[in-house]
């Protein structure tokens, strides 16, 4: 999918429909002259239902559809007949999808799952007909309850990835050169800052026909978390990956600097995604002897006592087998539950010795 196509924000006017009039209507046929009040109730408005699909990647189809219209209820008529309700209208959205009040920005809905439906925008209930309204003191009621009035409501759906891994790395760090390498996504690379403007997932294979998902983030700056670059429309992705990548190039200033700074930005924005599962790699270490490679490996260890750095090189594919077995058992570590013995998860194979 091309970077112009990735849309992962959209602002929508839902409109429902009407509920239909309750009928007045006085039961006549050829046997009763003059009989009670049979009026029928109208039926409601058309909901705005989204609905998650598994085939979505994005909000695109969204972009240029800004109202969505749902149809009004029908009249009720004689004879207790109820009125047709409005037709619904179902718009898909991509798994991760969040859905907003666009005055409050208060979160309303999430869809995480396919095929799950969530009313955003109620249609209005439809009118009684005059036949719930008799009674001993009134046989013959001459009125109903006309159709309530639909909403009209401005949301934001707003695209959270779901992947199993994010990568998080200032601009440059080398996040689209190794998801190129490991998986048949083609995001844009280039060697300036800021090539990658909009998230890309990429579908990595492990052993066994296993795989995992891999989502190449845009690069964070310092003050990420205060809207600066490109803010906080890309740190919202790294909220729905259970596994944080973290990339760091050989060729930095400061490489216990840029971790740190990573890790600071991310603590501003939401303090929780320091509990996710975390992977230190340096990248581009096809730059470094063995030696500096040892003297950045025991720098880094003071910086974080907790984690391993793996050192990496995407062009010279180094360290590939060993990163991919990290982050499978990373993303097996986050998902204590999934059952490594079914589904997507399995037990870590013994290393390959390459």
């Amino acid at each position: 999918m091309s970077g112009q196509n990735f849309v992962d924000y959209v602002k929508i006017c839902c409109r429902s429909g009407k509920g239909g009039a309750g009928s007045v209507h006085m039961l006549r046929d050829r046997t009763t002259a003059k009989g009670g009040p049979d009026g029928g109730d109208g039926g409601r408005g058309g909901h705005i239902i989204a609905r998650g699909s598994r085939n979505k990647w994005t909000l695109l189809h969204l972009k240029y559809q800004r109202h969505i219209i749902a149809s009004h209820g029908g009249g009720g008529s004689g004879n207790r007949k109820h009125g047709a309700d409005g037709e619904d209208v179902i718009i898909e959205v991509p798994l991760g999808t969040i859905i907003k009040d666009a005055d409050t920005e208060e979160v309303l809905h999430e869809i995480t799952d396919h095929d799950q439906e969530i009313i955003i925008t109620k249609g209005g209930r439809g009118g009684r007909g005059n036949d719930h309204f008799k009674s001993p003191t009134n046989q013959s009621p001459q009125y109903a309850q006309p159709g309530e009035d639909g909403l009209e409501e401005w949301k934001i759906l707003e695209l959270k990835l779901l992947a199993d891994v994010g990568l998080v790395g200032f601009p440059n760090a080398g996040k689209s050169t190794l998801l190129s390498i490991v998986s048949a996504a083609k995001p844009e690379i280039a060697n300036y800052p800021f090539t990658t403007l909009r998230p890309n997932l990429g579908m990595v294979s492990y052993r066994d026909d296993r795989s995992f998902v891999m989502a190449d983030i845009p690069g964070i700056i310092e003050g990420a978390a205060e809207g600066k670059g490109l803010g906080l429309r890309f740190l919202r992705h790294i909220e729905r990956n259970p596994v944080l990548l973290f990339l760091v190039p050989a060729d930095a200033n400061d490489i216990v600097g840029e971790y740190r700074t990573l890790l600071g930005e991310l603590e501003k924005y939401n303090p929780d995604l320091l509990e996710k599962q975390r992977i230190l790699t340096i990248s581009k270490s096809d730059l470094l002897d063995d030696e500096l490679e040892a003297e950045m490996r025991a720098e880094l260890k003071k910086a974080a006592p907790d984690l391993e750095p793996l050192f990496f090189s995407s062009v010279a594919q180094k360290g590939l087998t060993q990163l991919k077995d990290l982050i499978w058992k990373a993303i097996d570590d986050a998902n204590p539950d999934t059952g490594l013995s079914q589904g997507p998860f399995a037990p870590l194979p013994p290393p390959i010795n390459r």
